[in-house]
């Protein structure tokens, strides 16, 4: 029996998607219907006791709701950046959140009185894709989130795997372009030093002059520095820069996810994060590019996440509902 066939009607889990910045909130019902959804600054910045504070905070008032409106919470799901021990229930760390081995999922079970998980933000947001996402459907399903890094939850059977550490999926850390730009782990050539959304800024700010500030230097555009979504239109309209560094990212992209193709075998690449909102600039290239790196290995159907900024919260809602 599913957990949404074994749920009760006004039955809801109460789920918290935390990142660096804010926190994507929801009640979900166990068949994936969200119906109720709030959104809360993180403020890292206070510190991660004042973090773990709100966290708190934020799910009670939640249940509260839920109870207020006649549902039952009947479980907590919360997910985080960084390194996360689910069995455990610790966020062992976080450079975005400042977490350094916080039982997180103890003090939110004590706090709630509720059945708590805790999960890595990718993982979960991969697991909600391939279950009621873009990947629906597909026994094997690895799901890549490209935004100020790049990471990603290989799912099979609708179950996602941490590793042994807590740190599987870490493909921004694949070697990609041996004595390329240095990554922020320390290395040079890592997939997200050329590939990230916030490489390809930095990337085109470097090619063009472009100060910190968003100064022209000889020739370099003027005003505020250029997002990763600026590179892809620019490139689109034919500048050459843009153009140069759209196309090293692509190529460093499709390196990447034929190494997690020779790993994983997968049928479905399921791309999120910013990056994808490039759309057909982004996904034409890199499929074309995919393909001309398989050999031997099946090609994967690459295609863009479904479910947007929601996904974190369905997926730690799943995953709490799986722990039932």
């Amino acid at each position: 029996m599913s957990p949404a066939d074994a749920a009760g009607p006004a039955d809801v889990v109460v789920a918290l998607d935390v990142g660096g910045t804010g926190m994507k909130c929801a009640l979900v019902r166990p068949d994936g219907t969200t119906v109720h959804t709030e959104r809360h600054p993180t403020d890292a910045g206070r510190g991660p006791d004042a973090v773990v504070e709100t966290i708190l905070d934020v799910a009670e008032g939640l249940a509260g709701k839920a109870r207020a409106d006649g549902r039952d919470p009947v479980a907590l799901g919360i997910a985080v950046p960084g390194v996360v021990d689910e069995a455990t229930g610790v966020a062992v760390w976080s450079a975005n959140v400042g977490f350094r081995d916080v039982p997180l999922r103890d003090l939110a079970a004590q706090r709630l009185g509720l059945p708590t998980v805790l999960g890595h933000d990718v993982r979960v947001g991969g697991l909600a894709e391939a279950r009621l996402g873009a990947g629906r459907g597909t026994g094997h399903v690895l799901f890549v989130a490209i935004g100020t890094g790049i990471a990603a939850a290989h799912v099979v059977d609708g179950a996602a795997a941490g590793g042994a550490h807590g740190a599987a999926g870490e493909i921004g850390h694949v070697l990609v372009r041996p004595g390329g730009p240095r990554c922020g782990c320390g290395r040079d050539g890592c997939l997200e030093a050329v590939a990230s959304a916030s490489a390809i800024a930095r990337r085109y700010a470097e090619a063009t002059g472009a100060g910190p500030t968003g100064t022209a230097g000889d020739g370099g555009p003027t005003g505020t520095p250029a997002s990763a979504a600026d590179v892809a239109d620019r490139a689109a309209a034919g500048e050459p820069a843009a153009a140069r560094v759209w196309a090293e990212a692509v190529e460093a992209l499709a390196d990447g996810l034929a190494t997690g193709q020779a790993l994983y075998d997968v049928e479905t690449v399921v791309v999120g994060g910013g990056l994808a909102q490039a759309g057909p600039r982004l996904f034409d290239p890199l499929r074309a590019a995919l393909h001309e790196r398989m050999t031997f290995h099946r090609r994967p159907r690459l295609v863009a996440a479904a479910l947007g900024d929601e996904a974190g919260c369905l997926g730690a809602a799943l995953l709490a509902l799986d722990a039932r």
